[in-house]
Protein backbone atom coordinates (compact mmCIF):
# COMPACT_ATOMS: atom_id res chain seq x y z
CA UNK A 1 0.00 0.00 0.00
CA UNK A 2 3.17 2.44 0.87
CA UNK A 3 4.83 1.12 -2.29
CA UNK A 4 1.58 2.46 -3.94
CA UNK A 5 0.94 5.65 -2.49
CA UNK A 6 4.29 6.65 -3.56
CA UNK A 7 4.21 5.73 -7.28
CA UNK A 8 1.04 7.76 -7.10
CA UNK A 9 2.59 10.75 -5.18
CA UNK A 10 5.80 10.34 -7.62
CA UNK A 11 3.30 10.10 -10.51
CA UNK A 12 1.70 13.60 -9.81
CA UNK A 13 4.22 15.82 -8.63
CA UNK A 14 5.75 16.18 -11.99
CA UNK A 15 2.50 16.93 -13.62
CA UNK A 16 1.89 19.68 -10.65
CA UNK A 17 5.27 20.93 -11.26
CA UNK A 18 4.34 21.22 -14.89
CA UNK A 19 1.15 22.84 -14.19
CA UNK A 20 2.98 25.89 -12.18
CA UNK A 21 5.93 26.33 -14.69
CA UNK A 22 2.58 26.95 -17.05
CA UNK A 23 0.72 29.04 -14.79
CA UNK A 24 4.00 31.20 -14.14
CA UNK A 25 4.73 31.45 -17.69
CA UNK A 26 1.32 32.30 -18.52
CA UNK A 27 1.30 35.11 -15.84
CA UNK A 28 4.64 36.69 -17.87
CA UNK A 29 2.44 36.37 -21.68
CA UNK A 30 -0.34 38.01 -19.58
CA UNK A 31 -0.19 41.51 -21.45
CA UNK A 32 -0.64 43.40 -18.01
CA UNK A 33 2.18 41.32 -16.48
CA UNK A 34 4.59 43.67 -17.61
CA UNK A 35 2.71 46.67 -17.56
CA UNK A 36 1.82 45.58 -13.60
CA UNK A 37 5.36 45.80 -12.55
CA UNK A 38 5.89 48.91 -14.11
CA UNK A 39 3.13 50.35 -11.64
CA UNK A 40 5.20 48.67 -8.56
CA UNK A 41 8.35 50.55 -10.11
CA UNK A 42 6.33 53.88 -10.04
CA UNK A 43 5.20 52.82 -6.26
CA UNK A 44 8.19 52.20 -4.94
CA UNK A 45 10.14 54.62 -6.92
CA UNK A 46 7.60 57.33 -5.52
CA UNK A 47 8.39 56.17 -1.92
CA UNK A 48 12.68 55.92 -2.58
CA UNK A 49 13.24 58.54 -4.93
CA UNK A 50 14.65 60.65 -2.00
CA UNK A 51 16.85 57.69 -0.26
CA UNK A 52 18.51 57.53 -4.13
CA UNK A 53 19.15 61.17 -3.97
CA UNK A 54 19.95 61.42 -0.55
CA UNK A 55 21.78 58.40 0.20
CA UNK A 56 22.25 56.10 -3.00
CA UNK A 57 23.19 58.61 -5.57
CA UNK A 58 23.60 61.91 -4.21
CA UNK A 59 25.87 62.66 -7.40
CA UNK A 60 23.07 62.34 -9.84
CA UNK A 61 20.43 63.54 -7.28
CA UNK A 62 18.68 66.51 -10.14
CA UNK A 63 17.91 64.02 -12.83
CA UNK A 64 16.67 61.74 -10.19
CA UNK A 65 13.96 64.25 -9.53
CA UNK A 66 12.08 63.08 -12.41
CA UNK A 67 12.89 59.78 -12.50
CA UNK A 68 9.59 58.87 -12.61
CA UNK A 69 9.03 60.49 -15.80
CA UNK A 70 10.78 58.12 -18.42
CA UNK A 71 9.11 54.98 -16.45
CA UNK A 72 5.29 57.02 -17.46
CA UNK A 73 6.45 57.37 -20.56
CA UNK A 74 7.38 53.41 -21.23
CA UNK A 75 4.58 53.06 -19.26
CA UNK A 76 2.20 54.52 -21.82
CA UNK A 77 3.53 53.75 -25.09
CA UNK A 78 4.06 49.78 -24.09
CA UNK A 79 0.39 50.20 -22.67
CA UNK A 80 -0.90 51.99 -26.26
CA UNK A 81 0.54 49.37 -28.25
CA UNK A 82 -0.81 46.53 -26.31
CA UNK A 83 -4.80 48.20 -26.71
CA UNK A 84 -4.63 48.37 -23.08
CA UNK A 85 -4.30 52.56 -22.53
CA UNK A 86 -7.60 54.63 -24.14
CA UNK A 87 -6.95 58.25 -24.02
CA UNK A 88 -10.42 59.55 -22.84
CA UNK A 89 -11.87 63.27 -22.65
CA UNK A 90 -9.73 64.09 -19.34
CA UNK A 91 -6.70 63.16 -21.05
CA UNK A 92 -7.46 65.05 -24.66
CA UNK A 93 -8.31 67.91 -22.74
CA UNK A 94 -5.46 68.19 -20.48
CA UNK A 95 -2.89 67.49 -23.59
CA UNK A 96 -4.66 70.41 -25.41
CA UNK A 97 -4.64 72.53 -23.10
CA UNK A 98 -1.05 72.08 -21.96
CA UNK A 99 -0.25 72.16 -25.52
CA UNK A 100 -1.86 75.36 -26.30
CA UNK A 101 -0.49 76.44 -23.30
CA UNK A 102 3.57 75.25 -23.59
CA UNK A 103 2.87 77.44 -27.13
CA UNK A 104 2.15 80.56 -25.45
CA UNK A 105 4.79 80.06 -22.69
CA UNK A 106 7.46 80.14 -25.77
CA UNK A 107 6.42 82.82 -27.78
CA UNK A 108 4.38 85.61 -24.67
CA UNK A 109 5.76 83.86 -21.54
CA UNK A 110 9.20 83.78 -20.23
CA UNK A 111 10.43 81.66 -23.38
CA UNK A 112 12.76 79.03 -21.46
CA UNK A 113 12.30 75.83 -23.08
CA UNK A 114 13.72 73.94 -20.33
CA UNK A 115 11.65 75.46 -17.91
CA UNK A 116 8.36 75.36 -20.43
CA UNK A 117 8.79 71.74 -20.47
CA UNK A 118 9.37 70.99 -17.16
CA UNK A 119 5.91 72.25 -16.56
CA UNK A 120 4.73 70.66 -19.70
CA UNK A 121 5.21 67.05 -18.30
CA UNK A 122 2.73 68.03 -15.59
CA UNK A 123 -0.05 67.44 -17.32
CA UNK A 124 1.40 65.83 -20.52
CA UNK A 125 2.69 63.14 -18.46
CA UNK A 126 1.93 62.84 -15.11
CA UNK A 127 -2.08 63.46 -15.54
CA UNK A 128 -2.21 60.43 -17.42
CA UNK A 129 -1.11 58.10 -14.65
CA UNK A 130 -4.51 58.62 -12.68
CA UNK A 131 -6.28 56.81 -15.71
CA UNK A 132 -3.57 54.53 -17.26
CA UNK A 133 -2.88 52.76 -13.33
CA UNK A 134 -6.63 52.22 -13.65
CA UNK A 135 -6.55 50.56 -16.83
CA UNK A 136 -3.47 48.10 -15.48
CA UNK A 137 -4.59 47.58 -12.09
CA UNK A 138 -7.94 46.26 -10.58
CA UNK A 139 -9.09 46.07 -6.94
CA UNK A 140 -7.05 43.00 -5.67
CA UNK A 141 -3.92 44.57 -6.47
CA UNK A 142 -4.83 47.92 -4.89
CA UNK A 143 -5.33 45.52 -2.04
CA UNK A 144 -1.87 43.80 -2.36
CA UNK A 145 -0.32 47.19 -2.41
CA UNK A 146 -1.69 47.94 0.46
CA UNK A 147 -0.62 45.08 2.15
CA UNK A 148 3.02 45.76 0.88
CA UNK A 149 2.50 49.48 2.31
CA UNK A 150 1.53 48.87 5.83
CA UNK A 151 5.28 46.85 6.00
CA UNK A 152 7.16 49.70 4.35
CA UNK A 153 5.20 51.94 7.01
CA UNK A 154 6.36 50.11 9.55
CA UNK A 155 10.15 50.53 8.80
CA UNK A 156 9.60 54.32 7.87
CA UNK A 157 7.75 55.18 11.39
CA UNK A 158 11.29 53.56 12.59
CA UNK A 159 13.65 55.38 10.38
CA UNK A 160 11.61 58.70 11.25
CA UNK A 161 11.94 58.19 15.07
CA UNK A 162 15.83 57.39 13.92
CA UNK A 163 15.69 60.51 12.15
CA UNK A 164 13.77 62.66 15.08
CA UNK A 165 16.31 61.54 18.05
CA UNK A 166 19.41 62.00 15.86
CA UNK A 167 21.31 65.36 15.03
CA UNK A 168 21.25 66.97 11.53
CA UNK A 169 24.98 65.57 11.31
CA UNK A 170 23.95 62.50 11.14
CA UNK A 171 24.35 60.08 8.33
CA UNK A 172 20.57 59.75 8.20
CA UNK A 173 20.06 63.35 7.96
CA UNK A 174 21.76 63.88 5.21
CA UNK A 175 20.34 66.48 2.52
CA UNK A 176 19.90 66.43 -0.83
CA UNK A 177 22.74 65.31 -2.80
CA UNK A 178 24.51 64.35 0.49
CA UNK A 179 24.50 67.43 2.53
CA UNK A 180 25.63 67.36 5.35
CA UNK A 181 23.93 70.30 6.94
CA UNK A 182 20.59 68.21 7.53
CA UNK A 183 17.14 67.45 5.26
CA UNK A 184 15.36 68.80 8.75
CA UNK A 185 13.01 71.67 8.55
CA UNK A 186 12.22 73.77 12.07
CA UNK A 187 9.86 71.84 13.87
CA UNK A 188 8.87 72.24 17.83
CA UNK A 189 10.54 72.13 21.24
CA UNK A 190 14.09 72.12 19.84
CA UNK A 191 13.11 69.09 17.51
CA UNK A 192 13.64 69.42 13.70
CA UNK A 193 10.63 67.78 10.84
CA UNK A 194 12.18 64.94 9.56
CA UNK A 195 11.34 63.62 6.00
CA UNK A 196 12.12 59.80 5.97
CA UNK A 197 13.08 58.51 2.68
CA UNK A 198 11.92 61.77 1.13
CA UNK A 199 13.55 64.57 -0.21
CA UNK A 200 11.76 66.55 1.72
CA UNK A 201 8.93 66.43 4.60
CA UNK A 202 5.72 67.14 2.15
CA UNK A 203 6.85 63.56 0.87
CA UNK A 204 6.36 62.06 4.50
CA UNK A 205 3.70 63.67 5.64
CA UNK A 206 1.71 62.32 1.86
CA UNK A 207 3.14 58.86 2.71
CA UNK A 208 1.85 58.53 5.83
CA UNK A 209 -1.72 60.27 5.06
CA UNK A 210 -1.53 57.47 1.96
CA UNK A 211 -0.68 54.31 4.84
CA UNK A 212 -3.35 55.83 6.66
CA UNK A 213 -6.50 55.27 4.16
CA UNK A 214 -5.42 51.75 3.89
CA UNK A 215 -5.32 50.80 7.95
CA UNK A 216 -8.83 51.54 8.43
CA UNK A 217 -9.39 50.29 5.40
CA UNK A 218 -8.26 46.85 6.79
CA UNK A 219 -10.23 47.85 10.25
CA UNK A 220 -12.97 47.57 8.00
CA UNK A 221 -12.96 45.52 5.58
CA UNK A 222 -11.73 42.03 6.28
CA UNK A 223 -11.19 41.42 2.18
CA UNK A 224 -7.81 42.35 3.14
CA UNK A 225 -7.12 39.07 5.40
CA UNK A 226 -4.10 40.38 7.39
CA UNK A 227 -3.20 39.34 10.51
CA UNK A 228 -4.69 41.35 13.34
CA UNK A 229 -1.35 42.27 15.05
CA UNK A 230 -0.19 43.31 11.89
CA UNK A 231 -3.13 45.76 11.98
CA UNK A 232 -2.33 46.77 15.23
CA UNK A 233 1.10 47.18 14.53
CA UNK A 234 0.50 49.35 11.53
CA UNK A 235 -1.76 51.54 14.06
CA UNK A 236 0.08 51.51 16.72
CA UNK A 237 3.31 53.12 14.33
CA UNK A 238 0.36 55.43 12.69
CA UNK A 239 -0.63 56.94 16.18
CA UNK A 240 3.34 57.58 16.61
CA UNK A 241 4.25 59.13 13.39
CA UNK A 242 2.10 61.62 13.96
CA UNK A 243 4.22 63.47 16.94
CA UNK A 244 7.33 61.93 15.35
CA UNK A 245 6.67 63.59 12.01
CA UNK A 246 6.15 67.10 13.98
CA UNK A 247 3.34 67.03 10.78
CA UNK A 248 0.14 68.64 11.27
CA UNK A 249 -0.92 67.35 7.67
CA UNK A 250 -0.85 64.05 8.93
CA UNK A 251 -3.13 64.53 12.23
CA UNK A 252 -5.98 66.37 10.22
CA UNK A 253 -5.71 63.65 7.61
CA UNK A 254 -6.38 61.10 10.08
CA UNK A 255 -9.19 63.37 11.40
CA UNK A 256 -10.33 63.39 7.77
CA UNK A 257 -9.85 59.58 6.83
CA UNK A 258 -11.58 58.94 10.22
CA UNK A 259 -15.05 61.31 9.33
CA UNK A 260 -15.07 59.23 5.97
CA UNK A 261 -15.07 56.50 7.62
CA UNK A 262 -18.00 57.35 9.74
CA UNK A 263 -19.93 58.34 6.79
CA UNK A 264 -19.15 54.91 5.74
CA UNK A 265 -20.91 53.26 8.34
CA UNK A 266 -23.98 55.70 7.95
CA UNK A 267 -24.63 54.01 4.56
CA UNK A 268 -23.76 50.04 6.11
CA UNK A 269 -24.64 50.21 9.37
CA UNK A 270 -23.33 46.59 9.52
CA UNK A 271 -19.50 47.85 10.01
CA UNK A 272 -20.92 49.96 12.60
CA UNK A 273 -19.06 47.78 15.24
CA UNK A 274 -16.14 47.36 13.23
CA UNK A 275 -14.86 51.26 13.02
CA UNK A 276 -15.97 51.73 16.78
CA UNK A 277 -13.62 48.70 17.33
CA UNK A 278 -11.14 50.45 15.18
CA UNK A 279 -11.80 54.03 17.50
CA UNK A 280 -11.54 51.54 20.29
CA UNK A 281 -8.20 50.01 19.45
CA UNK A 282 -7.00 53.44 18.65
CA UNK A 283 -7.52 54.56 21.91
CA UNK A 284 -6.07 51.30 23.60
CA UNK A 285 -2.60 51.96 21.66
CA UNK A 286 -2.49 55.85 21.71
CA UNK A 287 -2.92 55.39 25.74
CA UNK A 288 0.14 52.79 25.77
CA UNK A 289 2.16 55.15 23.73
CA UNK A 290 2.01 57.60 26.60
CA UNK A 291 3.99 55.77 28.46
CA UNK A 292 6.90 55.72 26.08
CA UNK A 293 9.07 58.38 27.01
CA UNK A 294 9.89 58.91 23.27
CA UNK A 295 6.08 59.41 22.44
CA UNK A 296 5.60 62.37 25.09
CA UNK A 297 8.95 64.26 23.54
CA UNK A 298 7.75 63.71 20.05
CA UNK A 299 3.99 64.88 21.74
CA UNK A 300 5.86 67.64 23.21
CA UNK A 301 7.70 68.97 20.19
CA UNK A 302 3.97 68.24 18.12
CA UNK A 303 2.21 70.34 20.29
CA UNK A 304 4.95 73.01 20.57
CA UNK A 305 4.53 73.53 16.70
CA UNK A 306 0.91 72.53 16.35
CA UNK A 307 0.46 76.07 18.74
CA UNK A 308 3.22 78.42 17.47
CA UNK A 309 2.13 77.61 13.57
CA UNK A 310 -1.97 78.38 14.89
CA UNK A 311 -0.31 81.45 16.03
CA UNK A 312 1.19 82.59 12.82
CA UNK A 313 -1.65 81.63 10.60
CA UNK A 314 -4.61 82.68 12.43
CA UNK A 315 -6.05 80.36 14.74
CA UNK A 316 -8.32 77.06 13.31
CA UNK A 317 -9.13 78.52 10.19
CA UNK A 318 -5.68 79.32 8.93
CA UNK A 319 -4.25 75.99 9.90
CA UNK A 320 -6.71 73.38 9.33
CA UNK A 321 -8.93 75.01 6.05
CA UNK A 322 -6.46 77.13 4.34
CA UNK A 323 -3.48 74.72 5.79
CA UNK A 324 -5.20 71.26 4.99
CA UNK A 325 -6.47 72.89 1.78
CA UNK A 326 -2.84 73.46 0.66
CA UNK A 327 -2.84 77.56 0.46
CA UNK A 328 -4.99 77.60 -1.97
CA UNK A 329 -7.68 79.67 -0.77
CA UNK A 330 -5.03 82.60 -0.11
CA UNK A 331 -3.78 81.54 -3.60
CA UNK A 332 -6.62 83.63 -5.20
CA UNK A 333 -6.54 86.64 -3.44
CA UNK A 334 -2.81 87.28 -4.06
CA UNK A 335 -2.47 89.95 -6.25
CA UNK A 336 -0.31 89.09 -9.35
CA UNK A 337 -0.07 90.55 -12.91
CA UNK A 338 -0.02 87.39 -15.29
CA UNK A 339 -1.28 88.54 -18.54
CA UNK A 340 -4.30 86.66 -20.38
CA UNK A 341 -1.62 84.04 -21.57
CA UNK A 342 -0.16 84.03 -18.16
CA UNK A 343 3.36 84.16 -17.09
CA UNK A 344 4.46 80.40 -18.77
CA UNK A 345 4.55 76.77 -17.95
CA UNK A 346 6.73 75.28 -15.07
CA UNK A 347 7.86 79.27 -13.61
CA UNK A 348 5.42 78.62 -10.60
CA UNK A 349 7.50 75.88 -9.74
CA UNK A 350 10.31 75.73 -7.71
CA UNK A 351 12.44 74.18 -10.08
CA UNK A 352 11.36 76.29 -12.51
CA UNK A 353 12.11 79.48 -10.35
CA UNK A 354 15.69 78.25 -9.93
CA UNK A 355 16.45 77.66 -13.44
CA UNK A 356 14.72 81.23 -14.20
CA UNK A 357 16.61 83.32 -11.58
CA UNK A 358 19.15 80.80 -9.61
CA UNK A 359 16.75 80.97 -6.26
CA UNK A 360 14.11 78.13 -5.23
CA UNK A 361 11.46 80.86 -4.80
CA UNK A 362 7.66 81.36 -5.23
CA UNK A 363 7.58 83.30 -8.78
CA UNK A 364 4.30 82.97 -8.96
CA UNK A 365 2.28 81.66 -5.90
CA UNK A 366 2.54 78.79 -3.51
CA UNK A 367 -1.25 77.80 -3.67
CA UNK A 368 -2.07 74.99 -6.38
CA UNK A 369 -5.20 77.87 -8.03
CA UNK A 370 -3.31 80.74 -7.91
CA UNK A 371 -0.38 78.97 -9.75
CA UNK A 372 -2.04 77.44 -12.51
CA UNK A 373 -3.97 80.67 -13.08
CA UNK A 374 -0.25 82.38 -13.15
CA UNK A 375 1.12 79.85 -15.22
CA UNK A 376 -1.50 79.22 -17.99
CA UNK A 377 -3.01 82.59 -18.12
CA UNK A 378 -6.77 83.38 -17.37
CA UNK A 379 -8.51 81.38 -19.76
CA UNK A 380 -6.28 77.77 -19.73
CA UNK A 381 -5.80 78.35 -16.40
CA UNK A 382 -9.41 78.26 -15.26
CA UNK A 383 -9.83 75.32 -17.51
CA UNK A 384 -7.52 73.38 -16.03
CA UNK A 385 -9.29 73.64 -12.76
CA UNK A 386 -12.52 73.56 -13.67
CA UNK A 387 -11.00 69.39 -15.53
CA UNK A 388 -9.84 68.99 -12.18
CA UNK A 389 -12.92 69.34 -10.12
CA UNK A 390 -14.93 67.73 -12.84
CA UNK A 391 -12.53 64.86 -11.56
CA UNK A 392 -12.54 64.95 -8.47
CA UNK A 393 -16.46 65.44 -8.20
CA UNK A 394 -16.99 62.23 -10.62
CA UNK A 395 -14.42 60.13 -7.94
CA UNK A 396 -16.49 61.46 -5.15
CA UNK A 397 -19.98 60.38 -6.76
CA UNK A 398 -18.45 56.87 -7.90
CA UNK A 399 -16.72 55.88 -4.64
CA UNK A 400 -19.75 57.22 -2.59
CA UNK A 401 -21.78 54.61 -5.14
CA UNK A 402 -19.91 51.86 -4.24
CA UNK A 403 -20.33 51.45 -0.64
CA UNK A 404 -23.35 50.49 -1.48
CA UNK A 405 -22.11 47.09 -2.53
CA UNK A 406 -19.76 46.51 0.06
CA UNK A 407 -17.05 48.21 -1.53
CA UNK A 408 -15.07 51.01 1.03
CA UNK A 409 -12.02 51.49 -0.37
CA UNK A 410 -12.51 53.99 -3.16
CA UNK A 411 -14.35 56.22 -0.73
CA UNK A 412 -11.35 56.00 1.86
CA UNK A 413 -8.71 56.58 -1.00
CA UNK A 414 -10.65 59.19 -1.45
CA UNK A 415 -10.65 60.98 1.86
CA UNK A 416 -6.66 61.49 0.78
CA UNK A 417 -6.58 62.47 -2.82
CA UNK A 418 -9.56 64.15 -3.36
CA UNK A 419 -8.18 67.69 -1.92
CA UNK A 420 -5.05 66.91 -3.91
CA UNK A 421 -6.72 66.07 -7.21
CA UNK A 422 -9.15 69.22 -7.06
CA UNK A 423 -6.17 71.69 -5.66
CA UNK A 424 -3.00 69.89 -4.73
CA UNK A 425 0.64 71.14 -5.13
CA UNK A 426 1.02 69.16 -8.29
CA UNK A 427 4.39 71.84 -8.66
CA UNK A 428 6.68 69.43 -6.63
CA UNK A 429 7.19 66.25 -8.16
CA UNK A 430 6.61 64.06 -5.13
CA UNK A 431 3.26 65.80 -4.26
CA UNK A 432 2.02 64.91 -7.85
CA UNK A 433 3.13 61.74 -7.05
CA UNK A 434 0.87 61.27 -4.51
CA UNK A 435 -2.05 62.97 -6.19
CA UNK A 436 -1.96 61.01 -9.54
CA UNK A 437 -0.76 57.43 -7.96
CA UNK A 438 -3.24 57.08 -5.21
CA UNK A 439 -6.19 58.77 -7.84
CA UNK A 440 -5.26 55.73 -10.04
CA UNK A 441 -5.60 53.03 -7.56
CA UNK A 442 -9.01 54.89 -6.82
CA UNK A 443 -10.35 54.27 -10.19
CA UNK A 444 -8.40 50.98 -9.67
CA UNK A 445 -10.80 49.83 -6.85
CA UNK A 446 -13.97 50.59 -8.42
CA UNK A 447 -13.32 47.29 -10.25
CA UNK A 448 -13.09 43.99 -9.46
CA UNK A 449 -11.15 42.36 -12.06
CA UNK A 450 -8.54 43.45 -14.72
CA UNK A 451 -9.73 44.23 -18.34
Amino acid sequence: MRANKASLISSITPELKKEEVQLHEGKKSDPLFMLKQGVWLYFLLLIFEGALRKWVLPSLSTPLLIIRDPLVAWLLVKAYQKGIFKVNGYIVLAWTIVTLSLYTTLFWGHGNAIVALYGFRIFFLQFPVIFLVAQIFDKSDVVKMGKVLLWIHIGMTLLVAVQFFSPQTAWVNRGIGGEMEGSGFTGGGGYFRVPGTFSFTNGLSSFFGFVNVFVFYFWLDDEGKIPKWLLLLASFCLLAAIPLSISRGVFFQVIVTAIFSIFATAKRPKTLFKILGAFLSGAILFYLLTMFSFFQTAMMAFTDRYTKASEVEGGLEGTLIDRYLGGSLSALTNDIDIGFWGAGLGMGTNAGANLLTGKSVFLISEGELGRLIGEMGILLGFIAIAMRFALASSMFVNAWKMINHGNYLPWLLFSFCGTLVLMGTWAQPTALGFAVFPAGLLLSSLKTEAH
